[in-house]
């Protein structure tokens, strides 16, 4: 079976991780990497570079990324990678295509496939984050696609509403999971060496992206949170940078000149999946608006500040506090998970069998 796989970007390449592993030692499949958006800009790490040393082949290269920040250039982005795939999807043939998550690029991948008749099975559908564009784009890949592979029931439930049937729509948890059980997570000394990060000290795992639905507010939500930083100088602060949205050049514009001003600030542009889950396990506390906050941090289990509207709509778990993006909020709490006993741990998202699921219910089709 002829399987092609997009990836976009540094996040979702670490949720597909089982899944390609899995698709690549099976005979049964052949499998094609598909790498465009972020993988390819050096201003966001090349992180094309991790699935070439996870020993994984990129069989296609497609530069799709976007001139700037601006929704003109995201818009144009869209476009062009729409364009760019249409050429693509003439010239090659696939039985079944992967597509993960919500992002625009992602979306326009998939766009492009469609008067083509492909066929395209959707991971991580049926979720809701009402702050952010990405909300829109999700639901259109989902009803574009032919098989849907949902984390909870309750996604699972919502995919139905989206496309109108239950015909091929599946439960299988989320692949992250088996990462979280499965790999072997860097030591503390081990990841000093990679990083130059001593995560023996409080640490707090900080990444804000910006709110798409709402432009106009995120220098302020920026200038906001840095406010809030300001007065956690007893913690080590890593800061990942943001998604290549809609004003994500602005917000990292302000959070490297925050980082270059205060020693306990530390800004990271991509960790690879094994160095941000270990981070993620040391950390003393998560802090931002990013949806590892949500799945994987259940899975730690870290408390989690999340703060606005970006991923508002997502399933709650008891790890995670929800603030505006107010600094006396945020402090608040911060203290308040200061004085909080450890979090338990919630398996909403399965138990780390997705991938074989996913892999069980293609073969049988």
């Amino acid at each position: 079976m002829n399987v092609a796989v997009l990836t976009s970007s540094r996040a979702e390449y670490g949720i597909y991780y089982p899944l390609l592993k899995r698709l690549q030692e099976d005979d049964y499949f052949n499998l094609e990497i598909i790498a465009f958006g972020t993988h390819l800009s050096k201003d966001h790490g090349h992180t094309i570079d991790f699935i070439l040393s996870d020993g994984f082949e990129v069989n296609h290269r497609l530069s799709t990324i976007p001139q700037g920040d601006t929704s003109k250039h995201i818009s144009s982005s869209i476009g062009n990678t729409i364009d760019l795939f249409s050429s693509f999807w003439s010239e090659h043939s696939f039985d079944l295509i992967f597509a993960l998550g919500d992002r625009y690029e992602m979306f326009a991948a998939v766009t492009a496939a469609f008067p083509f008749n492909k066929k395209i099975a959707h991971i991580s559908g049926g979720e809701t984050t009402l702050g952010a564009i990405d909300n829109a784009f999700r639901h259109a890949i989902s009803l574009m696609s032919s098989y849907h592979f949902a984390s909870t029931e309750i996604y699972k439930n919502r995919i139905i509403q989206v496309i109108g049937t239950d015909k091929n729509v599946f439960n299988v948890g989320a692949l992250n999971i088996e990462n979280f059980i499965r790999q072997k997570y860097y030591t503390l000394e081990e990841f000093y060496t990679h990083f130059k990060i001593d995560l023996s000290k409080p640490s707090i795992l900080i990444t804000f992206h910006p709110e798409t639905v709402a432009l106009e507010k995120n220098i302020s939500y920026t200038e906001e949170l840095i406010k809030a930083l300001e007065y956690c100088s007893r913690y080590q602060l890593i800061i990942t940078m943001p998604n290549s949205d809609t004003m994500g050049n602005v917000i990292r514009k302000l959070l490297h000149q925050f980082i270059v001003t205060h020693p306990n600030a530390i800004g990271i542009e991509s960790f690879g999946m094994i160095g941000y889950m270990t981070c993620m396990k040391y950390c003393t506390m998560m802090l931002g608006n990013t949806s590892s906050g949500f799945v994987e941090a259940a899975f730690f289990p870290k408390y989690v500040i999340n703060i606005g509207d970006r991923q508002k709509g997502r399933i709650q778990t008891p790890n995670i506090l929800n603030v505006p993006v107010e600094k006396d909020a945020i402090l608040q709490a911060v203290q308040q998970v200061e004085t909080s006993a450890p979090p338990e741990r919630v398996e909403v998202y399965g138990k780390g069998d997705t991938a074989e699921k996913i892999i069980e219910i293609i073969k049988q089709q």
